[in-house]
């Protein structure tokens, strides 16, 4: 086959090593050439190649060990990838127009379920905040969060009034790791009340947890109204 010269950029070989996989040239299990072998045949830099070959592994496709070499896997290994918005940008994309409202938000010492589930001292502080996101006038989304004053100790401080604590710790705090999970749960007495439900309907119900270098930053669940949608790609 004919490749282009030194212009060959990361895409065409990742394009054409893809095209190899699918039509069974090279085959499940099989090594692929060294870099240094692709790099001469794509008249490219090692770099690039590398590049190619590291993204195919990140998208499933290849495996990639240490001295092992690089190989085709039997069966593509895709990933979901999910971003975590802004409410705000929720329902603005859907356009709808966006409300918050603070329910309450208080100090105090998490309780044990928390403290077991985050792997806290059992004194721990933390700020508790429960609010509103309306789309127009309709519950859009009810949200019962915890934050660790100790990893984030600017929430001491913090007013929750006129900005949700979700849009607060994207703007404040980075994270380096987050649990996310999915769950149907059914509405008790205060879900039901916010989000203008029937009490033990079920809900779309959103968990996550997110982490700062290893220390626990925040707990969150979130509640969403009636005809919630979340779509991924992959």
């Amino acid at each position: 086959m004919t490749q282009s010269t030194e212009t060959t950029s990361y895409k065409d070989i990742k394009k054409t090593v893809l095209a190899r996989i699918r039509s069974g040239e090279w085959q499940p299990d099989s090594l692929l050439p060294n870099e240094q072998d692709l790099a001469a045949e794509f008249s490219c830099t090692r770099t690039t190649v590398n590049r190619a070959l590291r993204e195919l592994a990140d998208e499933g496709y290849l495996e990639r060990r240490r001295k092992a070499g690089t190989r085709v896997l039997s069966a593509p290994q895709r990933q979901a990838r999910f971003s975590i918005p802004m409410v705000r940008d929720e329902v603005e994309a859907t356009g709808g127009t966006y409300r918050y409202a603070l329910v309450s938000a208080e100090t105090t010492v998490a309780p044990d379920w928390l403290t077991a589930r985050l792997a806290l001292r059992p004194d721990q502080s933390t700020v508790h905040v429960r609010c509103m996101h309306f789309s127009g006038n309709t519950p859009f989304q009810y949200e019962d969060r915890w934050i660790v004053v100790d990893s984030v100790p600017q929430v001491a401080q913090a007013d929750f009034s006129a900005i949700g604590p979700n849009e607060w710790l994207i703007q404040t705090v980075p994270f380096t790791n987050v649990e996310l999970s999915f769950l149907a749960s059914r509405a008790d007495a205060t879900v039901a009340r916010f989000l203008d439900l029937p009490e033990g309907e079920p809900v779309f119900t959103g968990e996550r947890i997110t982490w700062l270098e290893g220390q626990p930053v925040t707990y969150a669940k979130m509640y969403f109204g009636a005809g919630y949608r979340m779509t991924t790609q992959f």
